[in-house]
């Protein structure tokens, strides 16, 4: 329950997996020396494994890293199964070396295996058969995640486990071209007005009118601070999703600060403009310098 109110907690900081693990690894070892301090008779989480993972839909892109965790199995959509290949780094609360991700690129309609050793392991057979077997399990083309699963168990679990037993099949899709859009913004404060007409237009195709006045409205003021506080180059995302994203980039590693403005001071309100506005927001740091992101609830469709 601790390690998972953490990895939620560092979820929303948009950390690459890597680092994330390079975090709750420092945390496990914290609370386990707290706990040896208080000569508390409580379970260790050192020796905790996990393995983290991040899809993004737009360009099917999956990030993954693992802490003493299994290799998951990557289910193409021919059929063919085959072990992601994601560096393995020691279980949490050990250290002493670094944590690697790997960048795995999957076609529409891939599935992705995750699992826990109660799944393979048995003193009848290692790890390596149980891994094979499971390989063999779920290669199949056309078999839905449920139908994935059902062969994993027939296959491994005849009989109830000895142990403790996970097993998540997650299937990718990619999103459609036309619900996404990206633009590149001169680092020029008349093009603001720009971005928003063409935010409205694009709302108006999506049929999504009703959003429109806000996102105008949280799109002005990112590209606003980018353009003042920011180095280019400058581009703007919409994606249409379960939820609207806005996502304004540029080249400058520096987050914003939100902070409430007094009543007398000229600036400082538009971050916390945004924070209103949006249902979530956040930013996520690149290579080049840095995403600022934003949600709006989408009403449901019937």
């Amino acid at each position: 329950g601790q390690l998972r109110t953490a990895v939620h907690n560092f979820s929303t900081l948009d950390l690459p997996p890597d680092e994330l693990l390079w975090y709750l690894d420092e945390l496990v070892t914290r609370i386990d020396q707290d706990r040896d301090d208080e000569n508390s008779e409580a379970p260790t989480l050192t020796g905790a494994t996990c393995l983290y993972a991040i899809y993004d839909p737009v360009p099917g892109l999956c990030t993954m890293a693992r802490a003493g965790h299994l290799d998951p199995l990557i289910v193409h959509p021919d059929g063919r199964a085959d072990l992601a290949g994601v560096p393995t780094g020691p279980p949490l609360g050990l250290g002493g070396l670094p944590y690697e991700k790997a960048e795995i690129r999957l076609p529409a309609g891939s599935a992705v295996v995750l699992y826990t050793n109660g799944l393979i392991e048995e003193r009848q057979r290692d790890i390596d058969e149980g891994i094979e077997q499971l390989r063999r399990a779920v290669a199949h083309a056309g078999r839905t995640p449920e139908e994935m699963c059902q062969a994993v168990l027939d296959t491994l679990l005849p009989t109830a486990p000895r142990d403790d037993v996970a097993l998540l099949v997650a299937r990718t899709r990619l999103l459609d071209s036309d619900r996404t859009a990206v633009w590149d913004v001169p680092s020029d404060p008349a093009a603001v007005a720009g971005v928003r007409a063409r935010a409205g237009r694009l709302l108006h195709t999506w049929g999504l009118d009703e959003e429109a006045f806000t996102l105008e409205l949280i799109l002005s003021e990112l590209v606003t601070n980018a353009i003042r506080h920011a180095t280019g180059p400058i581009s703007v995302r919409l994606i249409r999703d379960r939820t609207l994203i806005c996502e304004v980039s540029d080249g400058s590693s520096v987050s914003p600060h939100l902070r409430r403005a007094t009543t007398m001071d000229e600036g400082g309100r538009g971050l916390f403009l945004v924070a209103q506005f949006a249902d979530r927001w956040g930013t996520r740091y690149t290579p080049d310098g840095k995403v600022i992101w934003t949600e709006q609830q989408l009403p449901v469709e019937p």
